[in-house]
């Protein structure tokens, strides 16, 4: 059975958009009637303004060429879901990844319906799925290479790759305060909790503690670096990590072992 296309990725096929490169989220704007302004903007990252059908998106010119994307395509989706509304969209509101522990609802939550949107916009499941088929193993290097294609972050991608269900593995970010959000796909048991601090034999210690630099290739490690259960002493995991802003690390860890997804 065929998945009915999303919102966006509909709006896309309109278009006649098969490749990642096509993806011009200007163009796609003004199909849907909105114009697309940068400006230099101090109180918010993007906001929509619009009315009889007609919109205009304003985005902080000072951001990376990714970040734009993403606020445009999230504002895309404001317009989507919530027209009528003068909405100003902070940094924070905008591609808010959520732990699995306390995972909020999207449908009651306006910005994360935005971001879902812009998800299905910048890393359309038509497209998207098809190429991350082709990753045996999911790497940094595998993530890199598809976020350039899409011109979208490494976050957003190796989210959008982890929920192809495909790949037995969870992106984990930590501040030095502890465990900031996880995403962990249904492949991967819930069992598999990650632990809320990093412990020091761990690469991605290194990296955020003593400024360690970032491994070009996974990591062997012992499962209970990241996992706070007896089952972790017998297992072990890949990990390799990414510099995220505000002190942050994101690590891709990979479950090694077939086994884990059986116990």
């Amino acid at each position: 059975m065929i998945a009915r296309p999303s919102a966006a990725e509909a709006a896309l096929q309109a278009l006649g958009i098969t490749e990642p490169a096509e993806i011009d989220v200007e163009v796609v704007a003004r199909s849907l009637g909105a114009k697309v302004k940068y400006r230099s903007l101090r109180s918010c990252e993007a906001r929509i303004v619009g009315q009889n059908g007609r919109a205009i998106i304003t985005v902080d010119a000072g951001a990376r060429l990714q970040r734009r994307r993403f606020s445009v395509a999230h504002e895309l989706g404001h317009w989507h879901r919530h027209r009528g509304i003068c909405l100003t969209c902070r940094s924070s509101d905008i591609d808010r990844p959520l732990n699995d522990g306390r995972r909020e609802r999207v449908g009651s939550n306006p910005e994360l319906q935005a971001d879902a949107y812009a998800s299905d916009l910048l890393l359309p499941g038509y497209i998207f799925r098809p190429l991350a088929a082709d990753i045996e193993r999911l790497t940094l290097a595998a993530v890199r290479e598809l976020a350039d294609m899409f011109h979208t972050s490494l976050t957003a991608t190796a989210i959008r790759a982890l929920g192809t269900n495909r790949f037995p593995a969870l992106l984990v970010c930590h501040g030095q305060a502890g465990m900031r959000w996880f995403r962990r796909p249904p492949i991967v048991p819930e069992r598999w909790f990650p632990r809320s601090d990093l412990q020091p034999e761990s690469p991605t210690f290194r990296i955020l503690f003593r400024g360690g630099t970032e491994t070009k290739q996974p990591v062997t490690v012992k499962a209970s670096c990241w996992f706070d259960t007896q089952l972790a002493e017998r297992f072990t995991v890949t990990e390799q990590s990414f510099c995220l802003p505000n002190d942050h690390v994101a690590t891709l860890v990979y479950l090694s072992s077939p086994e884990m997804l059986k116990v």
